[in-house]
């Protein structure tokens, strides 16, 4: 991307800016149109297992109950899976993982070091 903001100019610093703002607007763009994807497809989803599980379900004979069940499982299983599909993942690569440095050899206490800077704060202050 842009190595050093410093360097730039003010017209190349804006330029930087407006190619950031249009790449937020077609994510922004693109992330809620998959949210509507996800919502409509949710409805759909709520809308299958309220007639799978509805009262009037019990009025099938039993060989249409079961095709009926059969294929609502299908389509229930079937958008389940568009679902996870389409949904953001949670693992994203540009996330990094914080790394714990060791401290410098200046900054290391040796073993057994008490604070005898602020001894009030460790609880070994002379009484």
């Amino acid at each position: 991307m842009i190595a050093n903001l410093d360097t730039l100019s003010p017209d190349q610093l804006r330029d930087a800016v407006r190619t950031l703002m249009a790449d937020v607007a077609s994510k922004s763009a693109e992330i809620a149109f998959k949210q509507a994807t996800i919502d409509k497809l949710a409805h759909e989803m709520a809308v299958l297992k309220r007639l799978k599980f509805a009262a009037t379900s019990e009025a099938f004979n039993s060989e249409q109950k079961s095709l009926i069940e059969e294929t609502i499982d299908t389509d229930l299983a079937a958008l389940a899976l568009e679902i996870e599909q389409r949904a953001p993942s949670k693992d994203s690569g540009d996330k990094q993982q914080p790394k714990r440095v060791a401290l410098p050899a200046d900054l290391r206490a040796g073993p057994g070091c008490l604070n005898t800077q602020r001894p009030e704060i460790s609880g070994l202050a002379a009484v």
